[in-house]
């Protein structure tokens, strides 16, 4: 895999990684909410509205945008395991940011998932 390829596909995974974290935060800053008929509206104007929800719709846009110039350059069956590293750098960021746990097990589980990124890589 190339660098370009290797960044490209990279790239991909932290924009789409991060936009999870942006949506994360876009739901804390509105809280706990339910849809029903009575409150789509309200609730879907203040979800399009949040910016964290915003800033993470466009990470998800242009990630796919870098995630196709990506599988244009690389076998789908290298590039899609690759996603899995969202996992990792959500997991960490979410301890970080948001102080959710990260337990040993979810640690083990995350040395595996690099490890197993590193075989297909590898590949």
């Amino acid at each position: 895999m190339s660098p370009v390829s290797l960044g490209l596909i990279l790239g991909g995974v932290l924009l789409n990684a991060v936009a999870q974290l942006l949506l994360k935060a876009g739901t804390n800053a509105i809280g706990h909410f339910e849809f029903s008929a009575g409150n789509v509206v309200p609730v879907g104007l203040r979800l399009a509205f949040e910016p964290h929800i915003l800033g993470g719709v466009a990470c998800y846009v242009v990630s796919l945008v870098v995630w196709i110039l990506g599988l244009s350059r690389v076998e789908v069956s290298i590039a899609y395991p690759m996603l899995s590293l969202g996992y990792v750098i959500n997991a960490v960021a979410a301890w970080y940011l948001f102080g959710e746990s990260l337990t040993a097990v979810r640690m083990a589980g995350i040395g595996f998932i690099i490890v197993g990124v590193v075989l297909v890589a590898r590949s």
